[in-house]
């Protein structure tokens, strides 16, 4: 199965080459504008995938308004599965889609969509991720796991890290958020994680999609 994953879009929306599923995981518009987000969707819709999973992040306001069904009725019309804290499933791989993250001292206050007070509160989210996930996408990473930020400091979620350690034994991790984090390792009894952020540190797009074969 060939998986493209991308994360962190921030407005730039690169030519991908097609596959089987594509995973689309926050951070989608430079502004957060309604008009943004129409133009999003007409680069996702155009993309030439089996299937189609979109993930918020916390730049993402507009579809934090919207609420769920909202959100879910506008992507399902173009054929695209919108999860949060919610799953789908694709060639008998069950996926589960999450957008939180925690805030951090000096976090902008127009970028906390789907954010967290502690780590604890992030626990509480993320304990309804199932037990036999096989694809989990989330917007923040797992502590210690490709999240350390240009200033050398660890930003994922300890929550998360115990899970994937402890309870769930995903095939694939697709997540993004610290920018500076891009790249993919196998962790966690052979799960591959996959920061799939396409801008880098200073918000330029000189990461690339990354692509999995499952």
């Amino acid at each position: 199965m060939i998986i493209d994953c991308v994360a962190d879009l921030h407005g730039y929306y690169p030519d991908l080459e097609g596959g089987d599923l594509l995973i689309v995981v926050g951070d989608l518009t430079t502004s957060d504008h309604g008009r943004q987000y129409a133009k999003f969707a007409t680069w996702l819709d155009s993309q030439k995938y089996n299937k189609k999973i979109l993930v918020s992040g916390n730049h993402d306001n507009f579809f934090e308004q919207k609420g769920l069904e909202s959100i879910k009725e506008i992507y399902f019309d173009l054929g695209i599965d919108y999860l949060c804290d919610s799953s789908t499933e694709f060639e008998g791989l069950k996926i589960w889609g999450s957008p939180w993250t925690q805030r951090f001292p000096g976090i902008n206050p127009h970028c906390m969509a789907f954010t967290c007070e502690t780590d604890a509160d992030l626990g509480l989210k993320f304990a309804s991720i199932p037990d036999d996930v096989d694809i989990l996408i989330t917007h923040s990473p797992a502590l210690g796991v490709l999240d350390e930020s240009k200033r050398k400091v660890r930003c994922g979620s300890q929550a998360l890290h115990s899970i994937l350690a402890y309870r769930i034994r995903p095939k694939l991790h697709v997540f993004g958020h610290i920018h500076e984090g891009y790249g993919q390792k196998k962790q966690f009894n052979k799960c591959l994680s996959v920061n799939a952020s396409y801008v880098d540190g200073d918000y330029e797009p000189t990461n690339k999609p990354i692509r999995v074969i499952l």
